[in-house]
């Protein structure tokens, strides 16, 4: 039995030293800043799905974490290839920034990705709607909704909502 409760223990720490080295990777906590290069980002982070590239050599890359995730992290790298912080965008500080009038490129740099589960066409009105899920203040999920003039691309308007889609149409609480 102590052979059998041994090796149960030491597949728990395995198991254990996975899952932290797999959050690890997930929020790009492992990597530092001035020191960290793009290529190790990548190796714990992933492949982006958006990049961009500055005029001074600097780039940005958009890590959303979903589909049913509810962050996103854009990584700023500096013209020297290393990493000069990683910031968590789905936030009231954040969606206080897009404005209308701005275009879907630049809700893009601010935010990152909406769900395509999440994105909608609204013919009747002409409008484009973006849709981002995130934990509140309250620690319950939200949506943060943008509405696009479909033709122009240009924000219309802004909001909030929750996500109904807990037990009995509540919004279910985040797990972070």
């Amino acid at each position: 039995m102590d052979g059998n409760f041994a090796v149960w223990r030491r597949s728990l720490l395995v198991f254990c030293v996975l899952l932290l080295a797999a959050c690890a990777g997930y929020s790009g906590s492992n990597l530092r800043p001035g020191v960290s290069t793009l290529a190790e980002i990548v190796a714990s982070m992933g492949e982006p799905a958006m990049t961009w590239k500055d005029p001074d050599g600097s780039e940005q890359l958009a890590y959303p974490r979903g589909p049913a995730g509810t962050q996103t992290f854009m990584v700023h790298v500096g013209p020297d290839g290393k990493l000069q912080r990683i910031d968590k965008v789905l936030d009231s500080a954040h969606f206080a920034r897009v404005q209308v009038g701005m275009s879907k490129d630049q809700v893009l740099r601010i935010l990152g990705p909406s769900g395509s589960l999440w994105t909608q066409f609204f013919s009747r009105s002409n409008e484009l709607a973006w849709s981002w899920l995130f934990c509140n203040d309250w620690n319950e999920q939200e949506f943060f909704d943008v509405m696009f003039d479909a033709s122009t691309g240009i924000v219309r308007s802004t909001g909030q909502h929750p996500n109904l889609g807990g037990i009995n149409g509540t919004a279910p609480p985040c797990s972070q």
